[in-house]
């Protein structure tokens, strides 16, 4: 099984990066595994909503140029499905014979592309999380179902 998560931006913060490198560690035993980081769009703090369709879709472009056309795309989105944690290793059993590519976007979500590209949208929360956190909390999931 590949497994690739792509995100928006680097994550700085030592407490993240040690679980995630930690998660990413255990699902190695497992999985073929590939991190893919892509740079954040810098823009001002207060955007207008016509500013921040080009945010989202800048990195969206940038996010799509790493997919290739046979994966299964999985984009974290706040409107995605909410599943248990059997219903995620049964859909991810289901596409073990294919790449599955996780995606996670910047602070402000997924372009529109992205997630008519993405093959199936998971939520874990009808509630807004830090992109980081989410890293965090997806690489545990992944893990809890590839062992």
């Amino acid at each position: 099984m590949k497994i690739t998560f792509i995100s928006v931006g680097k994550i700085k913060e030592s407490f993240y990066t040690k679980q995630i490198e930690g998660h990413l560690k255990n699902i190695k035993k497992y999985a073929q595994v590939q991190v893919i980081e892509v740079p954040d769009e810098k823009c001002p703090e207060k955007l207008s909503d016509k500013e921040m369709i080009q945010v989202k879709n800048k990195e969206g472009e940038r996010i799509l140029s790493k997919i290739n056309s046979g994966d299964f795309v999985i984009a974290l989105a706040i409107e995605g499905k909410i599943i248990s944690t059997a219903d995620f290793k049964s859909l991810i059993k289901k596409k073990q014979a294919s790449s599955i590519v996780f995606v996670i976007g910047g602070s402000l979500g997924l372009s529109d592309e992205v997630l008519k590209r993405s093959n199936y949208k998971l939520s874990f929360s009808r509630l807004t999380f830090p992109h980081q956190l989410m890293k965090v909390l997806l690489t545990e999931q992944v893990y809890e179902v590839v062992k």
